[in-house]
């Protein structure tokens, strides 16, 4: 009898034991099969072109491939609430942006809660964002757009990737500290055609998404929104060499649902941290006119939201 009952509790230890055993293994085999990365706005827009260049470097270091799904609307919600509700085993991931932050006190009434639902997994970049104008808009500088705004107002149009986004928000900084008055056009899509064909005249835009079209002198740049010059702008004023106090910046970053193992958003924060280290990849983000921002779930999750601007 006392031989049976020692049998009984080693087979009961073995069984308790084997959902650990069997996390463990699954996380070490991650990931197995393609990852689908949600990005909160269209093709083409900034967000996009980040996440495209985090999902090819994620992909070279763990060996699967990274999917860009795009789903925007709502200032990024739809994509939020997506992964929120998703399997948390790391094959739906989200690359939230500063858009996200400011929506947790303009939406009062979401299904999700982004604090709650969504774990950081790790920085990816912080970004600059530029006031551009079409070639042909008369105002040469940011002095300039300030007078014609001020002399016409209500007839500028701004456009913007929704209510909330950073592009807006910059926007309605820059309104309230310069006493103008522009009529805001969210878009759903992408905004620069219309910006370029002059439909919008002016968008507080990402550079990823700007820089080719100044380059190529399709747009004009009047001033980027962080408090000094930017390295990808040199020649182009910060607005806040006009508009004391006038500073704004945006960043990209990977999370997940909040129930992903620990071990799962530990290799993904690993492989995205070991990526921003590559020269080449700092290059690269250079180029774009934004900058490598490191973080890793290891710290106090806490504090990664106070970084990340929630």
């Amino acid at each position: 009898m006392e031989l049976l009952r020692r049998q009984f509790l080693r087979l009961a230890a073995g069984a308790a034991a084997l959902p650990a055993i069997s996390r463990s293994a699954w996380a070490q085999a991650y990931p197995a099969r393609p990852v689908n990365m949600i990005v909160t706005f269209p093709a083409g827009s900034s967000p996009d072109i980040i996440a495209r260049l985090a999902g090819q470097w994620l992909s070279e270091r763990l060996g699967q491939q990274f999917v860009i799904e795009n789903k925007p609307g709502a200032g990024g919600n739809i994509a939020t609430e997506y992964v929120a509700k998703a399997e948390p085993d790391g094959y739906t991931i989200l690359m939230p942006v500063s858009t996200n932050a400011v929506n947790v006190a303009l939406y009062r009434n979401l299904s999700f809660d982004f604090m709650r639902d969504i774990a950081p997994i790790a920085g990816i970049a912080r970004t600059a964002f530029v006031a551009v104008v079409p070639a042909a808009f008369p105002p040469k500088t940011i002095q300039e757009f300030i007078a014609y705004a001020k002399a016409n107002p209500g007839k500028v149009n701004m456009g913007s990737n929704g209510i909330g986004s950073s592009p807006h928000v910059c926007g309605e900084l820059f309104q309230i500290m310069t006493e103008t008055k522009m009529v805001h056009v969210p878009y759903r899509g992408n905004y620069m055609p219309d910006l370029l064909a002059g439909q919008v005249q002016i968008i507080f835009s990402p550079m990823a998404q700007a820089l080719p079209l100044i380059r190529e002198g399709k747009l004009r740049a009047l001033g980027v929104t962080t408090a000094k010059r930017s390295a990808a702008l040199p020649d182009v004023p910060s607005i806040g060499e006009v508009v004391k106090g006038y500073d704004a910046f945006g960043w990209y970053g990977l999370g997940a649902p909040s129930k992903t193992p620990a071990e799962i958003v530990k290799k993904l924060a690993d492989a995205m941290n070991a990526a921003l280290a590559d020269p080449k990849a700092k290059e690269r983000l250079d180029q774009l006119g934004v900058e490598p921002m490191p973080m890793s779930p290891s710290e106090n999750i806490k504090q990664d939201y106070k970084v990340f601007g929630a």
